[in-house]
């Protein structure tokens, strides 16, 4: 059979699937279709014979396409029918997408809607599809335990329950705020005793601007370049992870992401790009 004939079959077989989380990820029929229409193009691009698993294949693709729109949607400060509304989907036209819409639940919808994007892909393609943590990390760019935690938060909102700390994250809290107060007491010992041997700090080209070199690697020297800062510092939680938040001028300028090991501090990622920051869910905590 030929090899574009072939994946066209599959792609049809997979539609339903694939607009079924489009409308879950996006609320909005219209979006739906672009995202469908995005992923068939990047199948038609594709070789066959490097996708394995092509349901797999497709579900990862139009969730990445959907979290990117998400997330530009998010930096416009746009929501597609006024806040938190999804989109309906009404005459007879169109009687797949409302039957569609009736599975899902207006209000649920509603409820998705004020998720970030992160906890809105994790959610909805763990609870709703099945999709193994572990294949919904690297979409979110998260390790799968921290994917869990995500779909986590998002389900106790579903729920109705306040999105409660994690088991884990009072610990890791403990780790940033004694971070925090070593750096802003200067304290070197005291950052040497909460950082990994071989931690490294990254950091992008707005942070770069800032004073941060590119790339930090090792105790004794992220802890010298920590030391004394801080002063603008706060712990929060960045798309459901512990991570700093920097606010000067009653803006966040940038944002941490911490990663732990065990009780020290393993990888610190310093975003100051205000456009990256402004597709981050940031909750800044108060001081303990």
């Amino acid at each position: 059979m030929d090899e574009k004939k072939f994946l066209a079959e599959q792609f049809e077989a997979n539609r339903q699937r694939l607009r079924a989380v489009a409308y879950r990820m996006l609320g909005s029929t219209a979006e739906v279709d672009d995202a469908v229409q995005e992923t068939w193009l990047r199948l038609s691009r594709t070789e066959a014979e490097a996708v394995d698993n092509l349901g797999g294949w497709l579900t990862t693709v139009i969730a990445r396409i959907c979290l990117d729109m998400l997330r530009a949607r998010k930096s416009r400060h746009e929501e597609p029918m006024g806040p938190h509304v999804p989109e309906p989907v009404a005459d007879n036209a169109h009687e797949r997408e409302s039957e569609m819409a009736d599975s899902v639940g207006a209000a649920l919808l509603v409820v998705l809607e004020t998720l970030a994007p992160a906890e809105r892909l994790a959610f909805v393609l763990h609870d709703m599809f099945a999709v193994p943590f572990e294949e919904i990390a690297p979409i979110v760019g998260r390790t799968p335990s921290a994917a869990r935690q995500l779909a986590s938060r998002a389900r106790r909102r579903v729920q109705g329950t306040a999105p409660a700390p994690d088991a884990d994250l009072g610990e890791k809290r403990e780790i940033v705020e004694a971070f925090l107060a070593a750096s802003r007491n200067g304290d070197f010992e005291g950052l040497l005793a909460v950082l990994a041997p071989d931690v490294v700090v990254r950091a992008d080209e707005a942070a770069q601007r800032l004073g941060s070199l590119p790339e930090i690697r090792g105790a004794m020297a992220v802890a010298q370049s920590f030391k004394g800062r801080a002063q603008a510092a706060r712990p929060a939680l960045v798309d459901g992870e512990l991570g700093v938040a920097v606010i000067l001028g009653r803006r966040l300028r940038v944002v941490l992401r911490i990663t732990t090991a065990g009780e020290r501090i393993a990888a610190i990622e310093a975003i100051a790009n205000a456009a990256d920051i402004e597709m981050l869910d940031v909750e800044v905590l108060d001081q303990s």
